[in-house]
């Protein structure tokens, strides 16, 4: 099994650990859901993403895919987040504020396909994507972009 591999056994074990926990918010420690396995090449589901939107819902866990349409500045006050827009669908985009001092900025360019896990917050233009790095403290599931072959965490 590759390194890729193992890392990702141990981050779905790690995830199944803390869903056994209680947690208050239901949505917030969910696997995510992909059919295939791996994460190698296999069709990732947008489907919760665009459901979390439809009922306005926030701080729920999930992964998806989509194409770069937009680089934006990176904001600096605070901790630094690279942001940029992603196109998931015909009709919803979602804003990505990925933590550059806690992960490894992605070297994108507009019509990037990225694949992504990380945490959902809802807002009436599409949503925002956060928490797509490691949590240092251990008090977060862990996120990432997948980039060209490329996790980034």
């Amino acid at each position: 099994m590759s390194a890729y591999g193992k890392s990702l056994v141990l981050a779905v074990l790690l995830t199944l650990t803390l869903c056994a926990c209680d947690q208050p918010d239901k949505n917030h420690w969910q696997l995510p859901e992909v059919s295939g396995t791996a994460y190698s090449g296999a069709e990732i589901s947008n489907a919760p993403i665009e459901q979390a939107f439809e009922a306005r819902e926030s701080d729920v866990q999930v992964n998806g895919q989509g194409v770069v349409i937009k680089l934006l500045k990176d904001d600096n006050k605070g901790s630094r987040h690279q942001r940029f827009l992603v196109r998931i669908n015909s009709r919803q985009t979602l804003l990505f504020a990925h933590n550059i001092d806690l992960a490894p900025q992605v070297p994108l360019q507009v019509g990037d396909e990225i694949s992504f896990y990380g945490e959902y917050v809802y807002n009436p233009k599409g949503g925002i994507m956060h928490w797509t790095h490691h949590a240092p403290q251990g008090d977060h599931v862990a996120g990432w972009i997948m980039h060209n072959g490329k996790k980034y965490q």
